[in-house]
């Protein structure tokens, strides 16, 4: 799911300074150093910009590809999105189950391994979202363009099929070649609100068509969810606060939270990534699965869950790690983000490892499933690129276009690049914050505690959702306590927010 594209605006001068500045701070040229120092190249170089400027149309469509157009085809994505990966199509079968169906965008089909552009991706491995700007792992031309899903254009696509019955029991699953058409794209915010009972998004209003597929798709993905519930997938609500940006001056900081619609994507992708890596296995071939392994601090865990008078087993178990978060995010829905921020610090990163058909590279410990690959957002992740090139060799019958050693290798520099992405826009998000609260310095806020141990205490301020460190008169601080603040510092240079207890 695309984390969405912010405005590109010009650099404004119209900053509030912090004190030791010319009052100016330039939030662009504080993302590109930050990004420059992770080593990010979001500058093509000439041998790509070359094959760059010979793509002037989206994939032919070639013979033997079945054509999907006819379908009621709909997309749902964050509001400022361009960058299309995916499109959604469900059909209500005789038995009661549901046939789900979605559309990957085909872009191998214009990014050839070992291409300049392809080198370029590699270099890279993800599109960096900062809020500020958006650096693409594919130029915009392609991401945006002609590799996107984008609304009524005919475009190739690889289908992953999953039939869903009356329990949420995936029955079957199959993979093809696939030409679609986008016919409604949609965004999150207002298709969440209309499942909630509000009035239907513009384009939902008055077709009767697409509303009773989108209708269709919800309860599959309520299926899809209380199977994977019951299977002791944990049920997470972390809070992000994004940058938000107004002619290159940070103006607020925006909380994305989790509605139906996002639930149903996540659901629809979580059931994808586990056909293709099941598809992968049963054709006896290698590919890259996402493991995200039991939690090396499971002992921490269970301390945590000591104070809240809950007793979790002595060896890793998910399934009762997801009924305490359950029991608490009813308790004390407020603080339940910041629980789920400890519990996803406490679990560990996910890595990309090579799968060998018949061995088993590990599961994933918070989705509760065990074949899970990253195959949806090839537009935007690497190794879902990799992942659909191993997909339509084993379609066509071809030899794998990988040896198991380059999949090793593109497995490690994937987890390290998404490793390096995520402090990016850590970085970006601290700066942003000291850069809109410079001017406020003095101020009281109301804060919840997210940490409390020997590096200090931390705390998250309600509104704007910024971190920062206690400096002073912090005795008694634990997490999840609400306190009363005063902010004492801010320096963007630095990404420093400061402040002591009142």
């Amino acid at each position: 799911m695309s984390k969405g594209h912010a405005s590109h605006g010009g650099n404004s001068h119209s900053h509030s300074g912090h004190g030791h500045n010319d009052g100016h701070f330039d939030m662009h040229a504080a993302v590109r150093r930050i990004l420059a120092a992770a080593q990010f190249e979001p500058r093509l170089d000439s041998a790509a910009e070359q094959q760059l400027d010979q793509l002037t149309a989206p994939a032919p469509m070639p013979p033997g590809v079945k054509d999907l157009r006819a379908l009621a085809w709909s997309s749902i994505d964050n509001q400022e999105s361009r960058d299309l990966d995916q499109v959604e199509v469900a059909e209500q079968l005789p038995d009661g189950s549901i046939k789900l169906t979605v559309g990957i965008a085909d872009v191998d089909a214009l990014v050839p391994k070992g291409s300049p552009i392809d080198e370029h991706a590699y270099a890279n491995c993800t599109s960096v979202y900062t809020g500020v700007e958006v650096f693409p792992m594919l130029p915009e031309k392609l991401s945006t363009g002609l590799t996107s899903l984008n609304e009524n254009e005919d475009r190739l696509a690889i289908a992953i099929e999953t039939v869903v019955d009356a329990t949420g029991n995936v029955t079957a699953f199959d993979v093809y070649r696939a030409t679609v058409r986008n016919g409604a794209q949609l965004a999150y915010d207002e298709v969440g609100a209309w499942l909630d009972g509000e009035a239907p998004p513009a384009k939902v209003a008055g077709n009767n068509a697409l509303s009773e597929q989108l209708k269709l798709q919800h309860e599959a993905s309520k299926r899809l969810k209380a199977e994977r519930v019951r299977n002791g997938a944990l049920e997470l609500d972390t809070i992000e606060a994004t940058p938000v940006a107004k002619d290159g001056r940070i103006v607020d900081l925006a909380v994305v939270r989790k509605g139906k619609a996002r639930d149903l994507i996540e659901d629809f992708m979580i059931a994808s990534n586990v056909a293709i890596a099941k598809f992968l296995e049963a054709k006896g071939r290698s590919g890259i699965r996402r493991v995200v392994r039991e939690p090396e601090r499971w002992g921490r865990i269970v301390e945590l869950a000591a104070r809240y008078g809950e007793t979790l087993p002595a060896e890793p178990d998910s399934l009762a790690l997801a009924e305490f978060l359950i029991k608490r995010r009813d308790a004390a829905p407020d603080v339940f983000p910041d629980l789920s921020l400890t519990i996803v610090k406490l679990m560990g990163p996910g890595i990309y490892a090579l799968d060998l058909p018949g061995k088993d590279p590990g599961g994933h410990f918070g989705l509760a499933t065990h074949d899970y690959s990253h195959a949806t957002a090839p537009n935007r992740r690497y190794a879902d690129l990799v992942t659909q090139r191993l997909v339509k060799a084993t379609l066509a019958n071809a030899p794998a276009p990988y040896t198991n050693d380059e999949l090793t290798e593109v497995a490690a520099r994937c987890t390290e690049r998404e490793d390096a992405e995520n402090k990016v826009e850590r970085r970006v998000r601290k700066t942003a914050a000291a850069v809109l609260l410079s001017d406020r310095i003095g101020q009281v806020f109301d804060a919840i505690v997210t940490g409390a141990n020997e590096k200090g205490t931390f705390v998250r301020t309600l509104h704007p959702p910024a971190e920062g460190m206690v400096v002073r008169n912090h005795a008694g601080f634990d997490v999840g306590d609400k306190v009363k603040v005063k902010l004492v510092g801010a320096d963007p240079w630095k990404g420093f927010i400061d402040f002591e207890g009142v």
